[in-house]
């Protein structure tokens, strides 16, 4: 079988064999790369919509608090230590399903 790769093309159809080749590539780059990158950011982007007061959430950095005031351009998140504010984008939703799963189960319903 690998033979038949090693060995040498044709001179007649090398060069729509090879945009075949790129072309299936670029499929194959989609499906595995690109599609499910987006589909991602597509629930996180859903996630950070639908945050609400009271709900207790993990940043990116790791911090664990609960979110006491949404703003336009962030959210303020209660700690232990005081109230921080941080950006919607850095929280997490994977990280906070993993932590709180209970919180998780109230939004789907």
């Amino acid at each position: 079988m690998i033979s038949i790769f090693l060995q040498a093309p044709a001179a007649g159809g090398s060069s729509m064999t090879m945009m075949l080749m790129m072309g299936l590539m670029f499929v194959g780059f989609y499906f595995l790369m690109i599609r499910p990158q987006m589909r991602k950011a597509k629930q996180e982007k859903n996630f950070q919509e639908s945050l609400k007061v009271g709900q207790r959430v993990v940043t990116t950095a790791g911090l664990h608090g609960r979110i006491a005031q949404i703003m336009e351009d962030g959210v303020v998140i209660e700690t232990l230590s005081g109230k921080l504010k941080f950006e919607k984008s850095s929280i997490s939703r994977d990280y906070t399903q993993a932590r709180f799963p209970d919180t998780a189960t109230e939004e789907a319903k």
